[in-house]
């Protein structure tokens, strides 16, 4: 396919959005709560604050783990499977699938970051006294954890299947006794 028309059909999938979307939610809790008691420590994640490694690594390390996962990583990393089958038509499998994922992930990390430096340039102060974008040394960090997320829709839709799987199996248990029960 033509490689317009692949970025034209990305954009019109449903699964491509949910991924954006929901990733941007879930990287949003944590500013918004910021913002709203107005403090960098989060009440929960703050009791597993790591020190500060140099300028790379931030004390909000776990936070940035989880939410790196999510966007712009996992959102990143299905845009690029979706883009990479639109281009080949055909559903990728196996390393190509992870490959499209990792080729996802960074250029949607990339575009991230470009984003959070030109934030971060303009200094704008936040309730809690600091910048509300990220100090750019910890960029290569967002990167490394883009490309640790390339696994995590596949996490994801495994918990998910099993969570259906379980819930059809008692719900066909709860079928069950109230038949027994007629």
């Amino acid at each position: 396919m033509e490689f317009r028309r692949a970025v034209a059909s990305t954009l019109r999938s449903r699964r491509f959005w949910v991924w954006q979307i929901a990733g941007a939610i879930i990287y949003g809790i944590p500013v918004v709560v910021r913002f709203a008691i107005g403090s960098v420590y989060l009440p929960i994640l703050s009791l597993l604050a790591t020190p500060w490694i140099d300028h790379f690594v931030p004390g909000n390390l776990v936070e940035k783990i989880l939410v790196g996962a999510f966007f712009p990583g996992g959102a990143g990393a299905i845009a690029g499977e979706i883009l990479y089958s639109n281009v080949k038509d055909v559903a990728v499998k196996g390393r190509k699938k992870y490959a499209a994922r990792l080729s996802g992930a960074l250029a949607e990390t990339a575009a991230w970051t470009v984003f959070q430096f030109w934030g971060n340039l303009q200094n704008i102060k936040g309730p809690y006294g600091s910048n509300i974008f990220e100090y750019p040394m910890v960029y290569p960090l967002n990167f490394v954890l883009a490309s640790l997320s390339i696994f995590t829709p596949s996490v994801v839709y495994f918990a998910k299947s099993r969570i259906e799987k379980a819930y059809w199996k008692l719900a066909k248990k709860s079928a069950d006794n109230a038949s027994q029960r007629v």
